[in-house]
């Protein structure tokens, strides 16, 4: 087993570090989101935090970890009689971000319960994180089914598997860590609701830490052993800390001048529900534990406030977390005088920490005072800079960006058939969650058992199996997965006319508005986003393919306007967007949404080219639609032929919106050959 990097030896990151000591003080705080750009040690802090939980006190040769003290009465492995155990090291489980609804939660050994009759029951990592850490890397990425299952456990505490008429349900307790990068794309605000905290880490530009990070990393590379030898000490220090703190919590009083200043905090923020009040709550007791102490503090509730709010702040998606804190003292100083919350006594200041006094804070040592422990920290490149060679096209007479106009909700559009990409909420596809709608044969591992086909597909062979007792026999070619159908996610690349002829600022306002809107629903169907511009003589790939909306609201908010309208340009650009797309994600279908008002401009017979163009999309049955952005009294209708050329539609801004006269739900359509 590999030697974990010392979590006291992280060079910086004190938010963090404290965050993940505050639940491993009090898990009932609800676990920790990470948020931060490549190479800030944030998987490297997790990792390193399971060295120092205390070890597990377990019911010998239980799958589940029951506590002998006080057994689960309803562990599938019991009933166990309380006494004496034994111990083990506290676990940290990983969640794959590819794993199955079975890896998560378990899985029935079909085989056995077909044969024989019996509830074989396989646990999952939800088990085998019981009383200790679930971490999930990039859990932007997780599948939104178990992204659900896994914070009900969280929630409930226990895990519940119903399937094929068998119920089982076991404990299920840990502390849930996630990690992510903003730019790889955003949890819904609701699941971001649900983690307790959540910490944003950038790497720092003093290059003082910087060269401390990357000494640091390199002894540890040379000899992990060693190097967790001579953090040994302060390993144990911290490790001795959070028993202590774990044994003074039900100690610690939150009086009512305390309670009154968190529910200000929250109402003054204008959190949504009651869970921010309760994980401030239970955060600032964690902090107060901490500390040393038995009575919360205003700056327990104030680092409880900048811990537990910044992420419930968001109301969609191109809200930036945070807080701020200028509002937070105000809010904080107004209701300092009643009850006992004053600002006397021991102050907790996080900022000097002191392991061993019961004053510290974040109970770091104090030489760890850098941002990273993995080396490999440093200036990121924007989300977006995918390495393609882009043009500027600026063109002649550009104009200042104009303010996009307040989104809308869309009508939905989709693509045509039945696909196989990522789970998601805009196109109908084959997927692994949904209607049941047939069954076949599995084609690798068995996921979903289509229970009547398969007890269908053994029943002829039972006399010739030579079966005498009261179960099937059943042999694995007789086995029928369920398939089942749902919604994916697909990849919109807009293709948006930033012309002069486009310029208007009222005009280019409410393109912006309904660009933004589809990006709203885009977000909201789990799609992959791509933004092309074209103007002046080239175009410009402003963003290629990403879950990151927010990245494609920040490029449209700065899109200039201005010069010709080389349409055939942006067409053959978007073209080998796709095209490059689709060798890196071909189970993913595009649909292209061309914002214009279908004017070509520019080099010899524009219109024609721009024609040839989109005649390429149509022959690849590319699923397109076109917002016909042309206004006045007399229009041309050159956005309809486009979208004829490009076997698509075309719809109005007008038409766009849900709530519109025109606005019903209606399907991309292929133009019929």
């Amino acid at each position: 087993m590999s030697t974990p990097f010392p979590f006291t030896a992280v060079v910086g990151q004190e938010d963090l570090r404290l965050a993940l000591l505050l639940n491993a003080v009090s898990p009932a705080v609800g676990g920790v989101l990470v948020r931060g750009e490549k190479g800030t040690a944030k998987s490297t802090a997790v990792r390193a935090l399971s060295a120092l939980l205390p070890e597990v006190a377990v019911v010998p040769g239980c799958r589940f970890s029951c506590d002998p003290a006080a057994p689960d009465p309803s562990c599938p492995d019991g009933p166990h009689e309380p006494g004496n155990g034994g111990t083990r090291p506290s676990r940290m489980v990983e969640l794959p971000v590819g794993a199955s609804e079975d890896r998560l939660v378990g899985a029935l050994d079909i085989e056995r319960a077909l044969a024989e009759g019996v509830k074989a029951f396989e646990p999952g990592l939800l088990a085998d994180a019981h009383r200790g850490i679930l971490y999930v890397d990039e859990v932007n990425l997780l599948h939104d089914h178990l992204v659900d299952l896994l914070l009900d456990a969280a929630a409930m505490g226990a895990s519940y598997v119903e399937r094929e008429g068998v119920s089982v349900r076991h404990a299920s307790k840990f502390l849930l860590v996630g990690t992510m990068n903003p730019e790889e794309g955003e949890l819904r605000p609701q699941l971001l609701d649900r983690f307790g905290l959540t910490v944003e880490v950038a790497a720092s530009r003093e290059p003082d830490q910087r060269v401390e990070v990357v000494r640091r990393r390199l002894a540890y590379d040379d000899d992990p052993a060693g190097f967790a030898a001579r953090w040994a000490d302060e390993e144990a220090s911290v490790r001795q800390r959070i028993v202590a703190a774990q044994e003074l919590l039900p100690s610690v009083r939150l009086g009512d001048g305390a309670l009154r200043q968190i529910a200000a905090t929250c109402a003054a923020f204008e959190v949504d529900g009651m869970r921010a009040d309760i994980v401030m709550a239970r955060t600032a007791t964690a902090l107060a534990a901490w500390a040393g102490r038995t009575e919360v503090l205003a700056e327990d509730v104030r680092q409880a406030a900048l811990l537990a709010l910044p992420h419930r702040r968001r109301r969609n998606p191109f809200d930036a977390p945070g807080l701020d804190e200028d509002k937070l003292d105000e809010t904080l100083e107004e209701f300092s005088g009643s009850g006992d919350s004053g600002d006397s006594g021991d102050s907790g200041d996080d900022d000097e920490p002191d392991p061993d006094g019961p004053g510290g804070g974040g109970g770091q040592p104090p030489s760890s005072d850098g941002p990273e422990a993995d080396g490999d920290s440093g200036a990121q490149p924007e989300a977006g800079d995918g390495g393609e060679p882009q043009a500027s096209g600026a063109g002649s007479g550009e104009q200042a960006a104009a303010r996009a106009a307040e989104p809308f909700r869309t009508k939905m559009l989709s693509v045509p058939g039945l696909g196989d990409g990522a789970a998601g909420r805009r196109s109908r596809a084959r997927t692994e969650h949904g209607r049941t709608t047939g069954a076949r044969r599995p084609q690798g591992a068995l996921t979903k058992l289509h229970l009547a086909a398969t007890v269908q597909a053994a029943a002829p062979h039972q006399r010739a199996r030579g079966r005498s007792g009261r179960g099937l026999v059943v042999r694995r070619d007789d086995l029928r997965q369920a398939t089942r159908e749902g919604r994916e996610g697909n990849l919109v690349l807009f293709v948006v006319d930033a012309s002069g002829s486009m310029a208007a600022r009222q005009r280019m306002s409410a393109v912006k508005g309904a660009v933004l809107s589809l990006l709203l629903d885009a977000y909201q169907r789990r799609d992959k986003v791509g933004l092309v511009t074209f103007r002046g003589s080239a175009a410009e790939v402003a963003l290629p393919p990403t879950s990151s909306v927010d990245a494609a609201a920040a490029r449209l908010e700065t899109l200039p306007t201005g010069g010709r309208t080389p349409l055939a340009v942006g067409l053959l650009r978007a073209h080998e967007v796709l095209r490059v797309e689709r060798l890196r994600d071909p189970a993913r279908r595009a649909l292209v949404v061309v914002v214009t008002d279908g004017r070509a401009t520019g080099g010899p017979e524009p219109v024609a080219l721009a024609g040839r163009a989109a005649r390429l999309f149509a022959a690849e049955g590319v699923a397109s639609v076109v917002v016909d952005c042309e206004s006045g009294p007399v229009r041309l209708g050159l956005a309809g032929q486009l979208a004829g050329e490009l076997g698509g539609t075309a719809v109005t801004l007008d038409e766009l919106r849900a709530d519109s006269i025109a606005g019903l739900v209606k399907d991309v359509q292929r133009r019929a050959a």
